[in-house]
């Protein structure tokens, strides 16, 4: 029944809150890590943002939400512009209208330049139309075009070496096989050793990161000993990261450590001519788990 239940939860993952978060929380980094022409004529110091905006779709009845909308201004004439940030967890085909209807009422309200970008964070890599035109047999009437980042179309080999947090936990909905889970995981811890980050950061990119690409007990063995192999510096770096399989491989120790204590304990009451029921109304541990002790 629980593994149901866990199942169920696991369907419902809120994966544009899961982006928004992230990328918000390292814009600078996102844009640098995935945009860096873009990036090159921002002023990051400048950056605020605006409140989500709603419309109402009322040929689709609908009412859709921007996720992320910045204002910064640009190094050249500091001029003021718009970056709209558009996280989608599924395959839509008319995906470059939605956009253009987007950047068309944010310039209503606005009146300044709009950067849009969408992310695509579906495992489905077909081909996604970045520019939307009306045009008559005789006139182009408009085109529109927005920056795409296509994760699965990513290799996340080509973004290891880069100190980068919000690459760093993008790299779990990169393109890799089944086969390079562990690797992956590998170079996303060694990633974020070399990162100087609070705990409310580093959290917030491995739970994102865990969310997408969890190892199972097999494969997180495999990745010690692969930690191990590192050399020392790093593999202590590595090992003191605040993550689930660190967590667990000390309460595993810690819990191998008690279980040794409680077995010299009995051994040494038994030894010194303790019985069974002596030992268990000075230790509060029961006969059969004094029993068990004594044969260790």
């Amino acid at each position: 029944m629980s593994v149901l239940i866990y199942e169920e939860k696991k369907s419902y993952i809120d994966h544009d809150r899961l982006f928004k978060e992230l990328i918000q929380t390292f814009f600078q980094s996102f844009i640098e890590g995935f945009f860096p022409e873009e990036a090159a004529d921002i002023d990051f110091s400048t950056v605020t943002f605006l409140e989500q905006e709603i419309f109402t779709d009322i040929v689709k009845g609908e009412r859709r939400q921007i996720d992320i909308l910045a204002e910064v201004k640009m190094k050249q004439k500091e001029q003021i512009i718009l970056i709209h940030v558009e996280p989608q967890s599924s395959l839509q085909h008319e995906f470059n209208e939605r956009m253009f209807i987007y950047y068309s009422r944010l310039y209503e309200k606005y009146r300044m330049p709009i950067l849009p970008i969408a992310v695509f964070s579906y495992d489905d890599s077909r081909f996604v139309d970045d520019t939307f035109t009306i045009e008559l047999p005789t006139v182009r009437i408009l085109s529109f075009h927005y920056l795409q980042l296509h994760l699965i179309k990513k290799s996340w080999r080509e973004f290891i070496k880069e100190d980068n947090p919000a690459v760093a936990a993008l790299l779990s909905k990169m393109g890799y096989t089944e086969k390079e889970r562990i690797q992956v995981k590998f170079e996303f811890l060694r990633m974020i050793s070399r990162m100087k980050l609070d705990p409310a950061k580093m959290q917030l990119m491995y739970g994102f990161f865990e969310t997408y690409l969890q190892l199972n007990e097999e494969e997180e063995q495999i990745m010690r000993e692969k930690v191990d192999e590192l050399p020392k510096e790093e593999s202590d770096l590595v090992s003191q990261l605040p993550n689930s399989y660190f967590d667990r491989g000390m309460k595993e120790g810690l819990e191998q450590g008690i279980e040794q204590g409680q077995a010299e304990l009995v051994h040494t009451m038994f030894s010194n001519g303790l019985t069974a029921r002596d030992i268990e109304q000075a230790t509060n541990l029961s006969v059969e788990r004094i029993k068990q002790l004594l044969k260790k």
